[in-house]
């Protein structure tokens, strides 16, 4: 288990981190999310010793990162794919990193085996690709075998192939009773890995919650209506006192009210439904419905105008060449 207890991080009169509180628990995949600039590198670095907070502390199992004996058996982390010496193999990599644990040598093989990199063991990974880079920090997250894991943004560069075995691997760790804690800014990806959300924005913690509550109570869910008898169809819903909104294409959001409900309405008073379903919001949707006030750097849809003067009557400047 993980545990941050008031994790704050400043650097001069800016807070990274502001006071996070919370806990990543064994036997499910959570997903850490938050806009860019929100912290979550910043506290997933504070996790593993990497940056020291400023107040607060972080407990690994009880013990802070700097307490751990050979911490590769406890933790493992994916944080910078490519933060690996390029002279050495990938084998030799895992190597070094098995000596200063007390990682027994046969376990190189096994990792680097589950990963797929068995073929390119004895090569330099200064010529490997992002994919096979992860692949490599994954596998040297996974060398200790420890109880908790840490992923930062795991499926970058991999193809589609590499993004399902990823996938499958974090929840067949978390099946095993592991910790995983996994940051990812691809929500359809999140959404179809993570069981539990912590969600940050502004160094501020945004909820700690599981996947199926963070979307129902950060989003509006409808049913859609469609019928060739819309104005029969709007009485019905208004004799039990909902008044549904028409669309643009002639169908209709319903709200308050339960689909089966609406059927046996329909079918009661012989309306012809063409379409009768439910309509949840996404993760993305969720996501971006929660931290709209938290996002530190936006982006403008406007398209920039020409340069003016105020004597040219609003006509562009036609500048010399």
């Amino acid at each position: 288990m993980i545990e941050l207890r008031g994790l704050t991080k400043r650097y001069g009169d800016k807070t990274a981190v502001d006071h996070l509180t919370f806990s990543v628990r064994p036997g499910v995949v959570t997903g850490f999310l938050g806009p860019n600039g929100a912290g979550k590198s910043t506290t997933m670095r504070m996790m593993l010793g990497l940056d020291k907070p400023t107040n607060g502390d972080v407990h690994i199992d009880g013990k802070r990162y700097d307490q751990l004996r050979d911490p590769l058996n406890h933790i493992g982390a994916l944080l910078e794919a490519k933060a690996v010496h390029g002279g050495r193999s990938a084998y030799n990599h895992l190597l070094c990193m098995a000596q200063a644990n007390n990682v027994p040598k046969k376990r190189i093989g096994t990792v680097l085996d589950l990963v797929g990199l068995t073929d390119v063991a004895k090569k330099r990974p200064k010529g490997f690709s992002l994919g096979m880079a992860q692949r490599l920090g994954i596998a040297a997250a996974l060398l200790g075998d420890p109880k908790i894991l840490m992923f930062d943004e795991p499926v970058n560069g991999l193809d589609p192939e590499g993004i399902q075995w990823i996938r499958n691997l974090m929840k067949h760790l978390a099946s095993e009773g592991r910790t995983v804690f996994v940051s990812s800014h691809l929500m359809s990806e999140m959404a179809l890995t993570a069981e539990h959300l912590v969600v940050i924005g502004r160094g501020k913690l945004l909820a700690d919650t599981s996947m199926a509550d963070f979307i129902a109570e950060n989003s509006r869910s409808f049913v859609r209506v469609r019928t060739p008898q819309p104005e029969r169809m709007r009485d019905v819903l208004g004799s039990v006192g909902v008044m549904p909104v028409f669309e643009r294409d002639g169908g209709m959001q319903v709200e308050g009210i339960e689909p089966a409900r609406i059927g046996e309405l329909a079918a009661w008073y012989q309306v012809v439904l063409h379409e009768l379903s439910p309509q949840k919001a996404s993760l993305e949707e969720a996501f971006m419905r929660l931290t709209a006030e938290s996002v530190e750097y936006q982006a403008t849809t406007q398209a920039p105008q020409p340069a003016q003067r105020p004597d040219q009557g609003g006509k562009p400047v036609r500048r010399r060449r």
